[in-house]
């Protein structure tokens, strides 16, 4: 259990500094962070832990894909998700993605009052809601928290730990 935890923020880690700084996460960050899930679960639990790091990873894969078909998430984001799929496996990837989901979802508000706070103090008050939508917001952040996040509810984590 440990080695998913740092395997998860070592990735996710990486993909939020990337992400903060150029608004991309890199395909051959999310390609290491697939291998090394697929490879480590297949050789802790053989051809079972493979199987279910692939299913993950297609999970992990779809569970923001409508999102992305819908302009509101970049492609990195979705690939990460894989990488946290074949990282966490079937079970835990989808848990991951609500928790992201609600952490990128007080993130926009909190993103969303900044702005609008800091468009009425430069006396720039502009009611419209396309013109908070011009700037898109990192979100390898919430998507890294939210997979730490669904490390709390794992009973196996608590019991290695005490």
């Amino acid at each position: 259990m440990m080695w998913l935890i740092g395997l998860s923020m070592a990735v996710g880690g990486l993909a939020t500094v990337e992400d903060l700084r150029s608004r991309t996460i890199s395909n051959w960050l999310c390609l290491a962070g697939a291998v090394a899930g697929l490879t480590a679960h297949a050789a802790l639990a053989g051809w079972s832990g493979l199987a279910d790091a692939l299913l993950g990873t297609l999970i992990g894969f779809a569970v923001f894909l409508v999102f992305y078909l819908l302009g509101g998430m970049g492609g990195g984001d979705i690939k990460l998700m894989a990488a946290f799929g074949a990282i966490l496996g079937k079970g835990q990837i989808v848990e991951a993605a609500i928790f992201a989901a609600m952490v990128g979802g007080v993130m926009a508000l909190i993103f969303v009052a900044y702005k609008k706070l800091r468009q009425t103090a430069q006396g720039n008050v502009d009611d419209s809601v396309g013109s908070l939508r011009k700037e898109s917001i990192p979100y390898a952040p919430a998507i890294s928290l939210g997979v730490l996040i669904s490390f709390l509810g794992e009973e196996e984590l608590w019991t290695s730990v005490c």
